[in-house]
This record gives structure tokens, C-alpha cells and sequence, in this order.
């Protein structure tokens, strides 16, 4: 026997909960857009745009035959730009496209509230490419309307304007702060930052462990700091904030490298004079430490190269903070060892203008090597050179197009095509890259150096002095040095060298230090020691818990208390008709004890002639509602919730 089975009811979305959908994904889409390639988020943009364009024209899902389709698009697209599906980016960038696609099908509730757990995960993901303070905001207010999405889709909810249906979201995440403050202060962690991300495919602070002219040229655009500085004494004066990170030796012509000497002992060091200082490093997902020219020893889970470049045991992926003592007036490897021709080497066939040049010299000056370092500043002085963020491309001979043809460029031009020249001259040389300058944050106490610091410069041995640093771009360009890379750039980044801008970032990055050594450095060290200033010197994981759960069960406690107290009305119609009440109590008209809502919405049309029809209107809605359905339907129960809402009286019943 064949037994008919009632099939669920199928609620429908309504257009003001789809809005809202929408404008959460729009929110999703928005937060995860620096973080994926501009043309998918343009095409997801319009895929969102139209669905909601044709939403609001005919209810409806699209049809499988244009759904199909777009999600083999979509996944090809992904695996196109990334080569697969795996790993953070591309990962994230397949659920914002099926999130997108999810809402061309979405028409019932049960669909809607799919999307928005979707669209929760895919905000807190947005937390994997960036923990800082403003990204963190950012997703909290992605949740706003989610939260006011889940509610619209709740029976008899009035339609409200778009602010208003914001706020009560609002108060729902300020009511859950206090349970997130307990839970980030005692939920026990690991020893890895709470905010701790998958390492991504490549490094962000842009330096590399190669160089070649014109890379450098977008680091000049990046503005996010690349590390924070305090010192145990007065800063270094401007011109000697060279931070070392990179040496690179080898040379084939158009790019230089730093794979060498990783198995040699640091060279000696001869300390004049130093300075002790504590470094913020922001995560570059490599394991080069830049420190202060020129480095004494490596600090504690580093070791030193023979080039004296301190070099992590592990790949930085989170903010490291690590101390260390640096020379400021040195002698590095007097004298120079078997090493000499690693530091000579050149390529055959390439540039031989430029080492023509070289040889030159090395006849002319009868071999001083000091004249010859004069003659090759004097010549990126005198010669016409000019320092520019958009230089003319080179060719195969590169330093002989740089040198004899364009003469435009920035550092890395000026420190590659000097230290070519000086090898070609017989005298040893080598590229350094890092940062220079940085801002001096008097407020705070701290030198903030951004990756649109970076910088290269060059190191050539001299006899008696050893191996002495050589900034050729400051003998073209002397602001890069005295007044920092934005003053080199000259008018290329005028908008950077705005007075009020450079001064609202840089006091922002206080901020921004704040967060970062308060939130996203709060590391399971720093949460043992945290009720140490109440004499528990350190707490294990048992106690964490035993805190947590007490705290959590009297912040529940209290909430229910409070959820008991309030005076929420039996049902919505009900609540309306108390407020209405309320106004009209408030001018004289008091419900008395057992009238019916028939006879008190009469007499008070009585006692407010001009309000009569408004009030006659609200009586019959109100009957109709109370007494003519088993529940009261949706829309109506609206209009009249939104009806007692904007009634209004204008005048005083005496």
C-alpha cells in the first residue's frame, strides 16, 4: 500500500531578509579582496549584483543549466590562477566564489541560513591573511549583517530601515565581548601567537634573497611597517639606521644572490662602539633577522653567517621579537682571508663597457682603492644620473644600459652597477640589501621602519679598513639617506609626502603596536605569567580551565538573570499592543482593568478626534490578527507592528 507523506512546508525568503543577505555577502566579498586576483572579485561582484537585481524583479532560483556552468567556471578560474585548490589562497577563494553561487539558489529560509553559517566561516577566514587591528574591526562588522539577516528571517519581525536593523546586532556582539575578553584571556593555547595563520607561498615584506635591477620598485608603494625598533639608549642618528639583511655575493649578470657561505664561521669584528636595541619583527615568512649594521652576536634561536647576516633557526611567520647589541663604528674582517675571489667574481660576456670602465680606473689611479671608490661616486654625481621609481628597462648587458644609456634608476641600479664596477676594478665588493632610515615615533619611544624602506647599498674591502659600506644612491639622491625614502622619491609620490598623512599613519601605528604586542602577541608564555601581579607567578592549563569555567558560568548566570528579569511580551502581536498602550497612557488615556481592546481603542478615538480613522484602523487590524487566524500571518503582523510604531500624537489629552 502506497502511503502519501506530507511534504515540509516551504517558507520563502522575503525581499528585506535577501537584501540583507546580499549585503552580507557584498561584506565577505569586500573583506577578502585585497587578497585575491581583482578580476574574479570583479566577476563575483557582478554575479552578486545581478542575482540580487533579479531577486528583487521575480522570486525564483536560477536554473541548473546556468548554475552548472558557473561553478565548473569558477572552480577552472581557481585552479587557472593558483595551479590547484589547496592551501589558504586558493582555498579562500573557492568559498567566496560558492558563497556567491550558493545565493543563486537561495529561496527558502533554510537557505538562507546555510548562507550565512557559510558566510561566518568565510569572515573569519578573512583573519588568516591579516590580524591587525582594522581587519579585526572589520570582520566583527561583517557580522552585523548576518545577525541582522538571521533575525529578519525570524515570523512577525517589522521591516526596518536598514540602520535599525543593524543595531540590534550591535548590541549582540557588545553583550558578547565580556565572554570574548574571559575566552581570550584563559582558554589555554599553544606556544604558536592565538592569531597563528598557515605559512602562505611567499614572503610579504617584499625583501628576497635575490636581486635585479627594478625589483624594488613596488616596495615603494608598500606602506605596512616591516618591523619596530627601541633602544636601550638615543637612536642612531638618520643617516646610520642601515638594518643588514641580505649579502649577496654571486653575480650572472643581471641578478644578484645570496646563497653563499652558510657553512663558514662570522668574520671577525672589531667593536669601536655599540648600542643594544629590541626588534618587533612583522611576519616575513623567511628566516633572515635584519639587524642594525653591523650585528655583534646572533640573538637566542639564531646563528650567524659569515657574512655577519643572523639567520633564523625556523622561518618567521608570526611577529618575533629579539634583542641583540650592535658596532656602530667597526672594523669588519681586516684582513680578508682565502675568500678573496668569491667577492671578485663576474660573469664572462656580460657588461663590457662597464668592465672596461673598471680596468680603467685600476690602471689610472694606479691601484688606490680609495680614489677608485671616489672616481665612481663622482661619477654617479657628475654623470647625469637621476633617481627614479620608473626607469627605462634594460637589456641583456644591464649595468652597460644603466651606466652608458638610461642612467635612471634607484638603489638597487646604483649598488649593483657601483659594486660591478668595483669588482671590475679588482676590488672586492658586494650587495647588501635591507632597510634604511624609518620614522622616530617620539610619542613612544620606537623607530617604525616600513617595507617601503627597503633599501640596497654596497660593501667593498679595503686594505687596513676592511669591508666598509658604500651607499652609491646617496651620492644621486642624498634625501634617501637624510630624509628617507618618500624625499627621494620627490614629486613620483607626492601624495605620500603629505604632512598631515604621514603624520595620521605614523601616530596610528602606535596603535597598531599596541594590538600587536597586546592581542596578536598573546602567547601561551605571556598567559602563564598573567596573574602574576596577584603573586601567582605561573599558571598551568588546569587552572586556566578551573578560571574559565568559573568565569564563564557566572557570565551566564548573570546573563540569565537578567534574560528572567526583562518584561519580554507573551508574542509580538501582544508587545505591539502594550506599546500602544504606552502611548496613549502617556497622554491620559489608561487601559482600564478588564475593558476589552475594542472598547479602550474606541474610547480613545473618542478622546482623540483627529486620530480617529488612525485609531479605528489599528482596532480592526488588531481583531483581525488576535481572533481570525490560529496565528497571526507575516506581512500584516508587520504593517501592524510598523503601524503602532509611527503613531504619533501631537497633542496633550487634558
Amino acid at each position: 500500500m502506497s502511503r502519501l507523506r506530507a511534504a515540509a512546508p516551504v517558507h520563502p525568503v522575503d525581499a528585506r531578509a535577501f537584501d540583507l543577505l546580499s549585503l552580507t555577502l557584498a561584506m565577505v566579498l569586500g573583506l577578502h579582496a585585497l587578497h585575491m586576483p581583482w578580476w574574479l572579485v570583479a566577476v563575483l561582484a557582478v554575479v552578486l549584483g545581478w542575482r540580487w537585481w533579479q531577486r528583487r524583479q521575480r522570486a525564483g532560483r536560477v536554473p541548473r543549466w546556468l548554475k552548472l556552468p558557473m561553478l565548473a567556471l569558477l572552480t577552472l578560474a581557481v585552479v587557472l590562477q593558483y595551479g590547484n585548490v589547496f592551501g589558504r589562497e586558493p582555498g579562500t577563494a573557492l568559498a567566496v566564489g560558492l558563497l556567491v553561487l550558493k545565493l543563486l539558489e537561495t529561496e527558502t529560509i533554510r537557505d538562507a541560513r546555510v548562507g550565512i553559517s557559510f558566510a561566518c566561516f568565510a569572515l573569519m577566514a578573512a583573519l588568516l591573511s591579516g590580524q591587525g587591528m582594522v581587519a579585526t574591526v572589520a570582520v566583527a562588522l561583517g557580522l552585523l549583517p548576518a545577525l541582522a539577516t538571521l533575525r529578519a528571517l525570524e515570523p512577525a519581525q517589522a521591516t526596518d530601515s536598514l540602520p535599525r536593523s543593524l543595531l540590534p546586532g550591535l548590541g549582540l556582539i557588545g553583550a558578547a565581548l565580556p565572554l570574548a575578553l574571559l575566552a581570550f584571556l584563559l582558554v589555554p593555547r599553544l606556544d604558536s601567537p592565538l592569531w597563528g595563520a598557515p605559512t602562505p607561498d611567499q614572503a610579504s615584506t617584499g625583501l628576497a634573497d635575490s636581486m635585479s635591477p627594478g625589483k624594488f620598485a613596488e616596495l615603494m608603494m608598500d606602506d605596512s611597517p616591516a618591523m619596530r625598533v627601541t633602544f636601550d639608549g638615543d637612536p642612531p642618528a638618520r643617516a646610520q639606521r642601515y638594518f643588514r639583511a641580505y649579502v649577496m655575493a654571486r653575480y650572472d649578470g643581471f641578478t644578484w644572490t645570496f646563497r653563499d657561505l652558510a657553512a663558514l664561521a662570522p668574520s671577525k669584528l672589531e667593536v669601536a662602539g655599540a648600542t643594544s636595541y629590541h626588534v618587533s619583527l612583522v611576519a616575513s615568512h623567511q628566516n633572515v633577522l635584519p639587524t642594525l649594521d653591523m650585528p655583534i652576536d646572533p640573538p637566542d634561536g639564531a646563528r650567524m653567517r659569515a657574512d655577519r647576516v643572523v639567520v633564523a633557526d625556523k622561518p618567521v611567520n608570526d611577529t618575533l621579537r629579539y634583542s641583540l647589541s650592535s658596532a656602530t663604528r667597526y672594523r669588519l674582517e681586516p684582513k680578508l682571508g682565502p675568500h678573496r675571489r668569491r667577492w671578485l667574481q663576474l660573469p664572462d660576456g656580460f657588461n663590457p663597457r662597464a668592465l672596461a670602465l673598471g680596468r680603467e680606473w685600476r690602471q689610472s689611479h694606479g691601484g688606490d682603492d680609495g680614489a677608485i671608490v671616489r672616481a665612481a661616486l663622482a661619477l654617479f654625481h657628475d654623470g647625469g644620473f637621476r633617481y627614479t621609481l620608473a626607469p627605462a628597462p634594460l637589456g641583456r648587458n644591464a649595468m652597460d644600459d644603466f651606466l652608458f644609456g638610461t642612467r635612471e634608476g634607484f638603489c638597487e641600479h646604483y649598488a649593483s652597477s657601483f659594486t660591478v664596477l668595483m669588482r671590475a676594478a679588482g676590488i672586492p665588493a658586494r650587495v647588501v640589501t635591507g632597510y634604511q632610515g624609518g620614522y622616530w615615533n617620539k610619542a613612544a619611544n620606537y623607530l617604525l621602519v616600513r617595507n617601503s624602506d627597503a633599501h640596497a647599498w654596497s660593501e667593498v674591502w679595503l686594505p687596513g679598513r676592511g669591508w666598509v659600506r658604500v651607499d652609491p644612491t646617496a651620492a644621486v639622491r642624498p634625501e634617501r639617506v637624510s630624509q628617507g625614502a618618500a624625499a627621494a622619491a620627490g614629486d613620483q609620490l607626492a601624495w605620500y609626502r603629505t604632512d598631515w598623512l604621514q603624520g595620521l599613519r605614523n601616530r596610528w601605528d602606535i596603535v597598531n603596536r599596541w594590538w600587536d604586542q597586546g592581542v596578536i602577541g598573546f602567547d601561551a608564555l605571556r598567559q602563564r605569567g598573567l596573574l602574576q601581579p596577584f603573586g601567582i607567578r605561573d599558571v598551568d592549563t588546569a587552572t586556566l580551565g578551573w578560571l574559565l569555567a568559573i568565569s564563564s558560568t557566572l557570565f551566564v548566570a548573570i546573563g540569565l538573570v537578567w534574560a528572567l528579569r526583562r518584561r519580554q511580551p507573551r508574542d509580538p502581536l501582544r508587545g505591539a499592543m502594550r506599546e500602544l498602550e504606552r502611548k496613549l497612557a502617556r497622554k491620559g488615556i489608561v487601559r482600564r482593568r478588564g475593558e476589552g481592546p475594542q472598547d479602550y481603542l474606541r474610547r480613545a478615538a473618542d478622546a482623540l478626534p483627529d486620530r480617529r480613522e488612525e485609531l479605528a484602523e489599528l482596532m480592526r487590524s488588531y481583531l483581525e490578527l488576535r481572533y481570525a487566524h490560529a496565528e497571526p500571518p507575516t506581512e500584516p503582523l508587520r504593517r501592524f507592528i510598523r503601524s503602532v510604531r509611527d503613531f504619533r500624537i501631537a497633542r496633550v489629552v487634558k
